[in-house]
């Protein structure tokens, strides 16, 4: 077995449900206690980054509710007002995720750009040790949650849970500015936390950014690009009694992949039998390309 059937059949075993309230479960509980531990560093160690950082951690327990809100009711099965189904309500999640991590990189940038501009350095107050070891504490901890949440949601193709896992990564981004100023502050050099706060704004912003593109295609009809329509027509085309693929077009729906395809058969088979090649070909492409929800197939006689 190939690496990619391998990953194939993985993904076909995945609880999905399950996977989600994992998530949700871990996020929320691990988001809530690193939040308030930070929160209390903050205040006990006069830290004014890590009492910012705290309600930095503490947005990612809305930005996962929102991640399984959205999950949750792209499954929802078609019904006659939405004959296509739902999958679009999680790409407008990711949309929120992503403008939420907007609005939070250009707060930390604008405050410390103010910091920078103001001069009044030697009013700050310099934190204690407890503030820089909860900036630690904070770097490992959201790092492992990102790699734990962006595994399991590439299991379940789930843009929304990538966005959170994504969001994951800026805190562990914001707590490294958080380190560096407290460090710098306590070392002499006060400046250093709202440099460090600059900087960490644009690596959230370009966070934001492909977030914000990856939601917006997918909810224009973007194809799924060359790469992948080539490989599909390629395996299309070695169906049986298919003669070639006169066209292929695929579009992102959210999570899942449309397909609009027109094959050639024998122009003297019966309606019968060039059906049921339609009907073989339709199902092979969905049994094996499991992202792909529906094809939707014509039938050119082939000469």
């Amino acid at each position: 077995m190939t690496a990619k059937e391998n990953r194939k059949q993985t993904a076909g075993t995945v609880n999905e449900a399950a996977v989600i309230r994992k998530l949700s479960l871990v996020s929320v509980i691990g988001n809530t206690a690193l939040s308030g531990f930070k929160m209390f560093a903050g205040i006990v160690g006069h830290s004014s980054a890590m009492i910012s950082d705290a309600i930095h951690s503490f947005s990612d327990v809305l930005t996962t509710v929102i991640a399984f809100i959205g999950v949750k009711a792209s499954g929802k099965a078609a019904d006659r007002d939405h004959p296509y189904g739902h999958e679009r309500v999680e790409s407008v999640a990711s949309l929120f995720l992503g403008i939420l991590l907007l609005a939070t990189g250009l707060s930390v940038g604008k405050s410390g750009l103010e910091a920078i501009f103001s001069g009044n350095y030697e009013t700050l107050t310099v934190p204690s040790a407890i503030a820089l070891a909860a900036a630690a504490l904070s770097i490992l901890t959201k790092e492992l949650m990102y790699h734990y949440t962006l595994h399991y949601a590439r299991l379940i193709n789930s843009a929304a849970f990538t966005a959170d896992a994504w969001h994951h990564r800026s805190d562990a981004l914001s707590s490294v500015g958080s380190l560096i100023g407290i460090g710098g502050a306590m070392l002499g050099f006060p400046v250093m936390d709202s440099v460090a706060s600059v900087i960490i704004c644009v690596f959230i912003l370009k966070v934001s950014y492909d977030i914000l593109k990856d939601a917006i295609s997918k909810m224009l009809d973007t194809s799924c690009g060359e790469d992948y329509e080539k490989q599909l027509t390629d395996y299309v085309a070695a169906q049986p009694d298919v003669v070639c693929v006169d066209l292929l077009h695929s579009r992102m729906f959210g999570s899942k992949v449309y397909v609009d395809l027109e094959i050639e058969v024998d122009g003297s088979k019966p309606l019968r039998e060039a059906h049921e090649v339609a009907e073989r070909v339709h199902d092979n492409v969905e049994k094996d390309f499991p992202n792909i929800k529906h094809v939707m197939i014509h039938l050119n006689p082939a000469e």
